[in-house]
């Protein structure tokens, strides 16, 4: 509510003393009342301009206040603002930035900082009309004065992120206005502006490092739009290059010089400016790096070099492309020139100093890559390369496996960053990087038990990431070039042979197993080798491994290496399963010791155990066996469970138990994935044990505590035996379907319905009794919950029925897209038509274009199959009644927004549903528009053109026109 006096010049104190971070809730709320009271008055910011002019308060928080304030009419009110208020605002400013120059103790920074976006948006508005002589204005009062500069410095980097910075969106109008003021800056003051960062930097580079790094970010910062001969000349070149040599300034003075190098310019140019700055920095000594142990400085520098490069590659692909070979050929030279300083702070101790560099590494490869041929020099660059990225890509001793950090978390990052580096080596040289990991694996493995651990790792490394760097159609390293396959060959025998899997570190271990499983085809080659890596996989290299980490990873490679292997397993079968009995077991809840496998783990074991026992060699009678010794125990441990459950008091250890349940329910629905379409259930005689396991987890349905999570992991075992049992599941669902549908929740429903959907699409006609029988129930029940009352803004429940809502459509729309309109048509007149009517509602009155489109296909479909002579009794009416209106009231609904693309497919399947009225109605169908259309204010002209359109052959033309005719109904 605007106040319409004119406040007291006085501020409220009592409000004011709300402002502090400690006061209490009671005065912080008046405070927060009296910002809305003076943002909203006419007026009522005078006062606060008057105290930051007069300097009336001491206080830090009320300056702060006083500035907001201010900020609020600038930014909302400024156009509004009478000619006077506007001086006023632009006098207040500069009576306290005059006031700063006296100050023996300047303003706390967030006061500078929050007067600086103040003037900022002064400028933003009144610089192209009012105030153009700003900075002029600026400049005279603060002089060289300290506090003065440090707040003309802070305005011009808040005039940077308010017209320049490119990660702020702006309006087209702000963008235009930007653009103005850019160029009315560059004709009218940056000369000057320049010319005072000169002065700045000059006079306190040796005194106040602060401000100095300030003046260069503010360089930095606005030398990517004005004209570089300002800043690349002499004096200035100069100035920065001394600065590079003084502790506190060179890493500031290095990002200036970088944000300089980055410029856009034409190649030629950028080539010329990018050599004279090396020249520079080269004599000047900067290059000789061993010598420098600032590796803060080192690795600004190093982003500097790397700057540089990017450029000089920048600049030479534009001249490749223009055909200038002279030119070209002289980029191509500067670029190589770069190259041995590339490589020192690539090879650089310190990550970050040669993470800095990769960029520029990364675009070089990339040049040699698009070269005919590469000459002595490229190829032992390309080597240098190569080894650098083998000795970079190694651990150090700090690295913490068992507790990984942020640093661990950046060297996994960085080293990312290197495999990028050796897969463009590989397209620049395969057969170099080849024959270099050859040559590093096979001396670490000769020696592996001397070697510290970072080095046999990174050998085995390397080893797995050829795997990605020559790629290979379906992982097949082991077919096509001889040189590699055989290359490859060798380190796999003789990583396996070796002895490697044995070195006492966790990290070792793991990348043996990694590359064991990337390579597994190579055991379909010589699979003699696959009895020695069963037992490292079985042993304490892996699954008995000390570290929770490595048994972990381990139970999901051995699971891949399975997998790809089986046929190869017929002899070790039965050896495997006993082997891993005890890591088939469902850890009991009350044990107090922790699992050597984690329940997520073991459902990989599990799946393990059922490809052994499908894809082995062994009779139908033989593998029934093995997999009822693998499933009984899970049921004999959830019979159990579950007649603890409902006897358990406490909330917390009934959790555990159904957790443990579900872990059960989740193991025997994994051994089923073994399956397939050559080895199903019943060709393996293991019917009876799913059937078996049914029997035993479907009680569960019925326990009145921990139905969430019961129901949950049941409906998912039902899913995998429908695909798995086919009609054999039948018999269960019925009974299944009544106690899932008994106190149902919007999740519950939700999650059945896929069901009801999976059962329905699968076994059409021989489920329709079954159908029959649930449909209303189930109808009911969906209808039950969207009626519950919920809060109004409860975003969750509105959210949880829309998905149902969906999901009940797409129920819908699977009965009757199977052809089973029986289903439908056996509930009863008052059913069948309480239905439609949802489906009406639902293509109509919700703004949900997914639910929307769902609920046209359906009434499209029940057209199709009631809307003829010989269609259910009653159907023509309701067409008419409702579903031809429904085609017309939906989209003319102002939620109907024709520019977003899921809600032109509902128009297409509302078109689509008016042209199978047509089809089944012919001319009565458009008589009907006829009739209908003039009711919707649609003229005698359009509702013939309309009608005419309809009675065309061609679908397409009629969508089209749809569309339109509703973009002009609309506007």
């Amino acid at each position: 509510m605007a106040c319409e006096s004119a406040l007291p010049a006085i501020m409220d104190e009592q409000a004011l003393m709300g402002l502090n971070p400690n006061a209490d809730a009671c005065y912080r709320q008046r405070a927060l009342a009296y910002f809305e009271q003076l943002k909203e008055s006419l007026d009522g910011w005078e006062v606060c301009a008057e105290a930051l002019a007069k300097g009336v308060y001491s206080d830090d928080h009320v300056k702060f206040f006083c500035f907001q304030v201010l900020e609020h009419q600038i930014k909302f009110r400024h156009g509004t603002l009478a000619a006077a208020q506007q001086q006023l605002i632009r006098e207040t400013l500069m009576k306290w930035l005059q006031a700063q120059l006296m100050n023996v103790h300047p303003e706390k920074p967030f006061i500078r900082n929050k007067a600086a976006q103040v003037l900022a948006l002064t400028f933003v508005m009144e610089y192209l009309t009012l105030w153009p002589k700003f900075f002029f204005d600026i400049l005279n009062l603060v002089g060289l004065n300290l506090n003065g500069v440090d707040i003309y410095l802070r305005t011009v980097m808040a005039i940077d992120a308010e017209v320049v910075d490119r990660d702020i969106l702006h309006s087209p109008e702000e963008t235009r206005r930007n653009i103005l003021i850019k160029d009315t800056m560059r004709e009218q003051c940056i000369p000057a502006l320049v010319e005072s960062w000169f002065q700045i930097l000059q006079t306190y580079q040796h005194t106040h490092s602060e401000l100095t790094c300030q003046c260069l970010e503010v360089v930095g910062a606005y030398v990517s739009w004005i004209d570089l001969n300002l800043i690349a000349n002499d004096r200035f070149v100069n100035l920065l290059l001394s600065h590079m040599s003084m502790e506190e300034l060179r890493e500031e003075a290095c990002d200036c010089l970088f944000e300089i190098v980055n410029k856009g310019m034409e190649p030629v140019d950028k080539t010329k400016l990018v050599e004279s700055l090396c020249q520079v920095l080269q004599s000047a000594g900067f290059f000789n790096i061993e010598q420098e142990e600032d590796v803060d400085f080192l690795a600004k520098f190093s982003r500097l070099v790397n700057g540089m490069g990017q450029s000089l590659v920048l600049s030479w692909t534009k001249l490749s492309k223009t055909g200038d070979a002279k030119v070209s050929a002289e980029t191509l030279r500067a670029v190589e020139g770069k190259v041995p300083l590339m490589l020192q702070l690539l090879i650089h101790e310190d990550d970050d100093i040669s993470a800095n560099i990769v960029g520029f590494c990364y675009d070089y490869l990339h040049v040699l890559k698009q070269l005919p041929a590469l000459s002595e020099q490229q190829k032992s660059n390309v080597e240098a390369i190569m080894l650098a990225v083998m000795n970079k890509l190694k651990y150090d001793d700090e690295y913490n496996f068992e507790n990984e950090g942020e640093d661990e978390a950046m060297f996994v990052e960085y080293r990312k960053q290197l495999k990028m580096l050796l897969d463009r080596l590989a397209q620049v040289s395969p057969e170099l990087l080849l024959e270099a990991v050859h040559r590093v694996f096979s001396a670490t493995m000769q020696n592996w038990q001397t070697v510290q651990f970072m080095e046999v790792e990174v050998a085995i490394r390397l080893l797995y990431m050829l795997g990605e760097a020559l790629p290979a159609s379906h992982g097949a390293h082991f077919s096509g070039d001889t040189t590699k396959t055989s290359t490859l060959q060798s380190m796999m025998r003789t990583l396996i042979s070796c002895g490697v899997s044995e070195y006492q570190h966790s990290s070792v271990t793991l990348e043996f197993f990694e590359t064991v499983v990337r390579y597994d085809k190579f055991f379909l080659v010589e699979p003699q080798h696959i009895p020695s890596v069963l037992m490292a996989f079985l042993d304490h290299r892996g699954l008995r491994h000390s570290s929770p980490k490595v048994r972990s990873r381990v139970a999901y490679l051995f699971s891949r290496f399975i997998k790809t292997l089986h046929k190869h397993m017929n002899a070790f079968i039965e050896d495997i399963l006993s082997r891993i009995q005890d890591l088939l077991e469902l850890a009991p809840p009350e044990n107090g010791f922790p699992a050597p496998l984690s329940s997520d783990d073991q459902l990989f074991m599990f799946e393990t155990a059922g490809v052994l026992i499908v894809n082995g060699e062994s009779p139908a009678e033989r593998k029934q066996a093995l997999m009822r010794s693998l499933l009984t125990p899970l049921m004999e441990a959830f019979r159990m469970l579950l007649a603890k459950l409902p006897q358990e008091a406490g909330e917390e250890r009934q959790a555990v138990l159904a957790d443990c349940l579900s872990h059960a329910v989740g193991f025997a629905s994994r051994t089923s994935k073994a399956f397939s379409n050559k080895q199903t259930v019943k060709q393996c005689g293991c019917s009876e044990v799913y059937l078996d396991c049914l029997q035993t987890f479907l009680p569960a349905l019925s326990c009145p505590v921990q139905r969430g999570p019961l129901r949950s992991a049941v409906r998912s075992f039902l899913h995998r035996m429908i695909i798995c049992l086919e009609e054999e599941v039948l018999p269960f669902i019925p009974a299944a379907s009544q106690h899932m549908l008994k106190d149902c929740e919007p999740k519950d429903l939700q999650e059945f319905i896929p069901l009801v959907s999976q059962i329905t699409a699968k076994f059409k006609n021989q489920v329709s009794p079954f159908l029959q029988e649930i449909f209303m129930p189930l109808v009911m029940a969906i209808f039950e919950v969207l009626s519950r009352p919920a809060e109004e803004n409860d975003q969750t429940a509105a959210l949880e029925k829309q998905m149902l809502r969906r999901s009940y459509f797409t129920f819908i729309q699977t009965i009757a897209s199977s052809g089973m309109n029986e289903v439908m048509a056996s509930q009863g007149a008052e059913n069948i038509e309480r239905v439609l009517f949802t489906i009406i509602q639902g293509a109509v009155d919700f703004p949900d274009p997914i639910a929307q489109k769902t609920c046209f296909i359906i009434l499209s479909r029940l057209v199709e199959l009631w809307g003829g002579k010989d269609g259910l009794v009653g159907f023509p009416d309701f067409i008419y009644k409702h579903i031809v209106p429904a085609c017309f009231m939906a989209p003319l609904k102002p939620t109907f927004d024709l520019s977003d693309a899921q809600t032109v497919l509902t128009l297409s399947e509302c078109t689509l549903t008016l042209h199978m009225i047509h089809l089944k109605r012919g001319p009565e169908c458009i008589q009907f528009l006829q009739e209908y259309l003039p009711s919707l204010q649609v003229s005698a002209e359009i509702t013939q053109e309309l009608c005419q359109v309809l009675q065309q052959p061609d679908v397409k033309v009629l969508k089209n026109y749809m569309k339109v005719f509703f973009q002009q109904a609309r506007l």
